[in-house]
């Protein structure tokens, strides 16, 4: 019922011209950025997650990762380098592992 009806407004669309007046009309649509580096049984699973506006796991560590850096560089006294650089070389331990763990399910 509800595919009939939208047959129906999609054909009245095309006849009266609106559907041939869009931008990009009768192309495909262009591949979202990163989608050919995505290894193909990622991409759906991602996707998936990105339509529910859920950050995958791994782009949150390297968001992490970009703000301690940044609070290394504005960093004032030794003690709070050292501290940040070993947060810092935790994190980016714990980054890789999560990648090679990809790497090895999805034959990256």
């Amino acid at each position: 019922m509800i595919d009939d009806d939208i047959a129906r407004h999609l054909e009245l669309a095309r006849r009266s011209g609106e559907l041939a007046a869009i931008d990009g009309y009768g192309r495909p649509l262009p591949e979202a950025a990163g989608w050919n580096e995505t290894p193909e049984t990622l991409r759906m699973p991602f996707k998936v997650l990105k339509d529910a506006g859920v950050v995958p796991r791994e782009v949150e560590l390297m968001r992490e990762r970009a703000r301690l850096r940044e609070a290394l560089a504005a960093a004032s006294t030794a003690l709070q380098r050292a501290v940040l650089q070993q947060r810092l070389a935790d994190l980016e331990q714990s980054i890789a592992l999560r990648l090679e763990a990809l790497r090895r399910s999805a034959a990256l």
